[in-house]
């Protein structure tokens, strides 16, 4: 039996915890907070999309960042798991759009109370609002923990599971990457992963609260090579753009995405073809009215004055009047509405942290440091995240899995 210390009291926490204690292991699991998942909480605007129904093949396509690192997690600890542990614990699923899995009661509270019955029933110690200053190797091999309040925490193994650096209010302070540094292990750039852009167009401001469905979004690098293209939903904000499409572009955008174009195709199911007969036969119903008053059964009323303004056309132009070169123009935007990126929002505000502990110095088939023996990294702590969708939740849980069960 080890002494096993595991920080941090997310999902990848939890679960590396309960499955470290269910191999006999005497395990602490450390949390700075008053309660354990608060960062949980909060995802999938407070319904948790815990993970994704899509076959695992499809997982690695929507993890851009070292997907081959994740393949023993991920097939040792899959979706079909992770909904399986939650209907054991008595919370059943519902799958989504888009593959997104998420409890049937909508509550991520659900989802938290299920891992944490978990983590008691495999007889785990749990302490909240205890926090770790420090982190040392001592000459016997076994690691000490410095706590909050004089206290201190010798233990066999570690399992750093502390999360990254979006969301601080929730506990996600950067304490694993001080801690990895300090044993040895190389962190490398932190950056906002699954961020919301703001745009070089104020147009969109205008357009605050307006949401997009079945739309196709196209998102092209500084140096003009197309990185991201998929079909979905996507939102204006006040200061750009955001929403489920923009947030999956951010993870393909990556380094400083200032300068960086995307396209929107509001008309996805029709070629430029189509398209030119449907505004034909458009026009023809308003033969008689302004181009401004034309478009009711084309677009959202809120976005029309934005498309009669990119188009070129003037507003007041009589529909009978609009040449054949206008109209066309008018289709190019359709099929590509342009917007210039100015800047991603700070990383204190994206859904997770791309950068952490790099992924060259843990073995990835038990999650265990390969610089120092007895050291386990588990979740958004590690240099890996993925498209938004569950996936990047099912990462956490799958790396604490393996991390629990290779202690």
């Amino acid at each position: 039996m080890k002494r096993v210390a595991v920080i941090g009291g997310g999902p990848s926490g939890m679960l590396a915890a309960a499955m470290a204690a269910e191999k006999g292991h005497a395990v602490t699991l450390i949390e700075k907070n008053e309660k354990l998942g608060k960062k949980l909480f909060i995802t999938g605007k407070g319904r948790c999309n815990i993970t994704n129904a899509a076959e695992l093949e499809v997982f690695f396509k929507n993890i851009p960042r070292n997907p081959k690192f994740l393949y023993s997690a991920l097939y040792g600890f899959s979706n079909e798991d992770v909904i399986s542990l939650l209907q054991r614990m008595g919370v059943p699923t519902k799958t989504e759009r888009g593959g997104r899995v998420f409890p049937t009661s909508d509550k991520s509270s659900d989802v938290i109370r299920a891992f944490a019955s978990y983590v008691k029933q495999a007889g785990v110690e749990v302490r909240f609002n205890t926090e770790v200053e420090s982190v040392t190797h001592t000459e016997q091999g076994d690691f000490l923990l410095r706590l909050n309040a004089g206290n201190a925490l010798r233990v066999d193994a570690l399992i750093l599971a502390t999360g990254g650096v979006s969301y601080p209010s929730t506990g996600s302070t950067g304490d694993g990457y001080r801690f990895a540094r300090a044993l040895g292990h190389t962190v490398t750039e932190i950056q906002a992963a699954l961020i919301p852009f703001e745009t070089e167009e104020e147009w969109p401001k205008t357009l605050s609260g307006l949401s997009l469905r079945n739309v196709t979004l196209r998102a092209y690098s500084t140096k003009g090579k197309l990185v991201f293209e998929e079909l979905g939903e996507m939102l204006f904000t006040h200061f750009g753009v955001s929403g489920p499409l923009v947030l999956s572009a951010s993870s393909f955008l990556t380094g400083n995405p200032a300068g960086a174009k995307l396209n929107i195709d509001l008309k996805p199911g029709l070629s430029q073809e189509e398209l030119d007969r449907r505004l034909l036969r458009d026009f023809d119903s308003n033969i008689r009215r302004q181009f401004v008053h034309s478009l009711d059964a084309l677009l959202p009323k809120r976005l029309i004055p934005v498309l009669v303004a990119q188009s070129g056309i003037p507003a007041e132009t009589p529909v009978h009047q609009i040449t054949r070169e206008q109209r066309l123009a008018l289709v190019s935007c359709l099929k590509a509405l342009p917007l210039t990126v100015k800047c991603a929002l700070p990383v204190e505000q994206a859904i997770i942290t791309r950068g952490g502990v790099s992924v060259k110095e843990v073995n990835p088939s038990t999650m265990e440091s390969k610089l120092l023996p007895g050291l386990y990294f588990a979740g958004e702590l590690l240099d890996v995240d993925a498209c938004t969708g569950g996936y990047n939740l099912q990462i956490a849980c799958s790396t604490g899995a393996l991390a629990g069960r290779s202690v």
